[in-house]
């Protein structure tokens, strides 16, 4: 009598849970270094936009093309890292993103030519969007392996490598360091702490494990529709785009607002900038509780409020007040990504097609703020021009029902 066939072992039930932590911990990393890479250049917009003697319109064009690279990009980075793994594709966008810096430095310190300083923020947009993908893929299998939700603590670790570099953006432009002493610097450590980091990610094998781990076996089962075609996944990807809008501007333009709407020096213009990054990480780090007791719909109501709130304090506000604004605004920008992210992926035998589909449309943002507030802020300076945040969150409490928990609502 033949013996029963034992239970076919996959190399995910097979990894022990400290392994798992020291990829957990390797994610953390990860995505702290992204921000500092981001926030590195974001920190020194307002210096650069001085030292070539820009418009806000000529410097919204610019910034276009670090958008224009990263959403080139998204639609074929999880097919690069689902042929590579999720490790390797993070250091070639690292290799790629420190490029970028050490350029844009070269380019507004070295060469003073707007069109170069455009070329390497293409670079530094395909870079990090490789990155940004592939952390994300990445964390997501860490999140399967522990079996609870970890995704917005990472989201606050890229958050809190922001608020380190916009710290140090002000202590460098307060100082008068120019940009390439300061890019280059950052972009040395990244790469180094980044090669450290990276050799604790899960192995290929896991990966694959993980990432197979919601599929359909059924060969006779009906392909799902796709996901561009679902009413639910569209509407999460239009909170997704306002809370990437709500934030990228910030990220952009608040620093460039409180130098030439309230008349103070460019470290100031940072160091509101670093106000708006640090709260934004408080928020991140503290909304898991608030959504654990509240749920996702009146919790991002409540801070998509916030957001709208803060960014009318930042426009008609006195400095003091300003501050304020920027710190309300930081937390009411924080939770809208990641809870989108996680509204996708509620259903995990299509949350990679869901997802790809919210990351698109949500990065679509990152195209459409720059230029659009350039235009607003020729015609009606920067700092009004960010009224525009009000308007876009409006809209968004239209749809923020989306994203309510799967146990709450109608099957799709």
């Amino acid at each position: 009598m033949s013996q029963p066939a034992a239970p076919a072992t996959s190399p995910a039930s097979t990894l022990d849970t400290a392994r798992v932590v020291q990829a957990r911990n390797a994610v953390f990393v990860v995505f702290a270094l992204a921000g500092i890479a981001f926030s590195s250049f974001a920190s020194r917009i307002a210096d650069s936009k001085a030292a070539l003697g820009l418009s806000a319109g000529e410097l919204g064009l610019t910034l276009f093309a670090a958008s224009v690279g990263s959403v080139l990009t998204l639609p074929f980075a999880g097919r690069v890292a689902d042929r590579i793994g999720a490790a390797r594709a993070v250091v070639v966008g690292v290799l790629v993103a420190a490029v970028g810096l050490t350029g844009i430095g070269v380019a507004v310190d070295v060469a003073g030519s707007r069109p170069l300083m455009a070329v390497f923020l293409f670079f530094l947009g395909i870079g990090v969007g490789l990155w940004d993908v592939a952390m994300n893929l990445e964390g997501a299998a860490v999140e399967r392996l522990l079996g609870r939700t970890v995704m917005p603590h990472f989201h606050a670790a890229f958050s809190g490598g922001t608020v380190a570099a916009a710290l140090v953006g002000a202590l460098m432009s307060w100082s008068g360091v120019t940009l390439v002493p300061h890019l280059v610097g950052a972009a040395v450590v990244t790469v180094l702490v980044a090669a450290w980091g990276l050799r604790s990610f899960l192995p290929r094998e896991v990966e694959v494990d993980t990432d197979a781990a919601g599929a359909v076996d059924d060969a006779t089962a009906v392909a799902p529709r796709s996901a561009w075609l679902e009413p639910r996944t569209l509407m999460i990807g239009l909170v997704v785009l306002a809370a990437a809008f709500t934030e990228g501007i910030a990220n952009d333009w608040i620093a460039v607002g409180f130098v030439e709407g309230h008349d103070l020096p460019n470290w100031a213009g940072v160091l509101a900038f670093a106000v708006f990054l640090s709260f934004m990480t408080l928020g991140r780090v503290l909304g898991t509780r608030m959504l654990d007791r509240h749920g996702r719909v009146p919790v991002l109501r409540a801070t998509f409020a916030m957001a709208a709130l803060g960014s009318v304090l930042v426009i008609f506000g006195n400095a003091p007040v300003a501050y304020l604004g920027a710190a309300i605004w930081g937390v009411g920008a924080s939770l809208g990504f990641p809870v989108g992210i996680s509204a996708s992926a509620d259903d995990p035998a299509r949350a990679g097609a869901r997802m790809s589909v919210v990351a698109t449309i949500g990065y679509t943002a990152f195209i459409a703020g720059p230029p659009l507030l350039g235009f607003l802020g020729d015609h009606f300076t920067v700092l009004r021009s960010l009224m525009v945040v009000t308007v876009i969150v409006a809209l968004a409490m239209l749809v923020i029902p989306a994203t309510r928990e799967s146990a709450e609502r109608p099957a799709d």
